[in-house]
C-alpha cells in the first residue's frame, strides 16, 4: 500500500462522516456524536498526514509549495472546526457552519487527490511511498489511541 492509498481510504471516511453530519438536525445525540467523530478524524488525519506526507514534501523543491498550501488548508479547516464548536447544535447557524466546513474539507481532499498526490508521486521515490504509508498508519493508530 502506498501513502496515497492509505490517505484516500481515510478521505473516504471523512466524506462519509460529513455527508451523515449534514443530514442531522437540531440538538440531537446523533449530531453531537458525528460532530465529535468527524472532528477527531480530521484532527488525527491532519497531524498524521503532515508528519508522513507533508514533512517529506517540504524537503523537495518540486513539492514544497504544494505542501505549504495544503498545511495552510489544514489550518483553515481547524479554524472552521472551532467556529462550528462554538455554535449551538440547536441554532440554525450550526448547519450553515457545518456546510462551510464540508466545503473546505471536500475542496482540500479533492485537491490532494487530484493535484498533491500526483506531484508528490513524481517527487518521492517508490520505496518512500510504501514506507510513508506505514508511517502514516502508525501515526494514525497512535493519534486515535491517545484521543
Amino acid at each position: 500500500m502506498t501513502i496515497f492509498e492509505a490517505l484516500r481510504a481515510d478521505h473516504d471516511i471523512q466524506r462519509d462522516l460529513l455527508e451523515k453530519l449534514l443530514q442531522t438536525s437540531g440538538d440531537s445525540q446523533e449530531r453531537e456524536r458525528l460532530h465529535h467523530q468527524l472532528r477527531a478524524e480530521l484532527q488525527h488525519h491532519a497531524a498524521a498526514e503532515e508528519r508522513a506526507l507533508y514533512m517529506p514534501m517540504l524537503a523537495i523543491d518540486l513539492t514544497q509549495e504544494k505542501a505549504r498550501h495544503s498545511v495552510a488548508e489544514h489550518h483553515e479547516i481547524d479554524e472552521q472546526l472551532e467556529t462550528l464548536e462554538a455554535t449551538d447544535y440547536a441554532s440554525p447557524a450550526w448547519l450553515t457552519q457545518a456546510r462551510k466546513l464540508s466545503e473546505l474539507v471536500i475542496h482540500h481532499l479533492d485537491e490532494e487527490e487530484h493535484e498533491v498526490f500526483q506531484l508528490a508521486g513524481r517527487g518521492l521515490a517508490e520505496h518512500q511511498k510504501t514506507d510513508l504509508a506505514d508511517d502514516y498508519r502508525q501515526e494514525m493508530a497512535r493519534q486515535r489511541q491517545d484521543a
